[in-house]
């Protein structure tokens, strides 16, 4: 059996479509929601969400595609826009007794919690968003050689059939590369932790790939749209990040501010994997937001 999350307990929860979502929920109090990046689970919150369930609710699911939660089809293009997925969440919470909540995002999580903030601003108290940009400003800044470093965004956006079949040969290769070279603190990824994320990728991998083709497409649109029409987060928003505007060349704050006006931007000097490999620097800044 895979790791969990100690004291907490363990539901199934459908939300829009019949899609079933597997749910660590644990204390009570305030509700926070905490979402995981790739390719990774809701166990990597297993300190940030031991900590906070001492005066919180927290709950931490896998998202749809990921983990132990459902993987349906993408028959059209959107079954894995992060609008779809933010939908989920929201009425993951609502289904627990939450109409509002605190969300923190990690990854590709940032990117549903974002979603989530633009998409339902009422039911979104306070929002961090942990090691991204926007998709709209992602796109925007890759660029020339830099952009290497994300070779996987650019493969995982190709028409069905290509990735899926590339990665499906080499499964562990593929993620196990993303978690040896995105952290600065090896011991934080324990081996029974890392393997447990390398087999819930290895049985992911479409859902997956839906994921980050959204990701080149409806996502993009649907930033645009916001973008266009003036949208913003309404809510206080805590931003952590690496400092990839050095090696890109952009300011990570100004992008943020034209999308939060009310933010907190900090630099962190762990890796991407920060609330595992420096939860405690995780825990202040999302303690400092929730007080808000």
């Amino acid at each position: 059996m895979d790791p969990r999350i100690n004291g907490f307990d363990y539901r199934r929860v459908t939300v829009a479509g019949g899609v079933t979502l597997n749910a660590a929920v644990g204390g009570s109090g305030p509700a926070v929601v905490l979402l995981h990046g790739f390719p990774q689970t809701h166990l990597m919150w297993r300190h940030v969400a031991a900590d906070l369930a001492a005066d919180h609710t927290v709950i931490c699911p896998d998202l749809r595609g990921y983990g132990d939660s459902d993987k349906p089809l993408d028959t059209d293009g959107t079954g894995y826009a992060k609008r779809t997925m933010a939908a989920d969440v929201v009425a993951l919470a609502a289904a627990l007794g939450h109409d509002r909540f605190a969300l923190v995002g990690h990854d590709r999580g940032a990117l549903v919690a974002f979603r989530a903030g633009l998409d339902h601003p009422t039911a979104i108290s306070q929002l961090a968003l942990l090691d991204v940009l926007p998709t709209l400003d992602m796109w925007d800044v890759l660029h020339g050689s830099s952009a290497a470093v994300a070779f996987h965004l650019y493969l995982m956006a190709q028409p069905p059939g290509l990735p899926e079949e590339l990665i499906a040969g080499s499964p562990d290769a593929f993620f196990g590369h993303f978690l040896d070279v995105w952290t600065r603190a090896p011991e934080a990824l324990p081996a029974e932790v890392r393997a447990a994320y390398l087999r819930a990728s290895r049985n992911a991998v479409p859902s997956i790939v839906a994921d980050y083709r959204a990701s080149a497409g409806v996502d993009v649109a649907h930033d645009a749209a916001d973008r266009a029409a003036g949208n913003r987060l309404r809510m206080p928003v805590t931003v952590l990040q690496q400092d990839w505007g050095a090696a890109l060349g952009y300011d990570a704050a100004e992008v943020w501010r034209a999308w939060a006006p009310d933010l907190e931007h900090r630099t962190v000097t762990c890796g991407h994997f920060m609330a595992e490999e420096a939860p405690a620097d995780v825990l202040r800044e999302v303690r400092a937001l929730l007080a808000r």
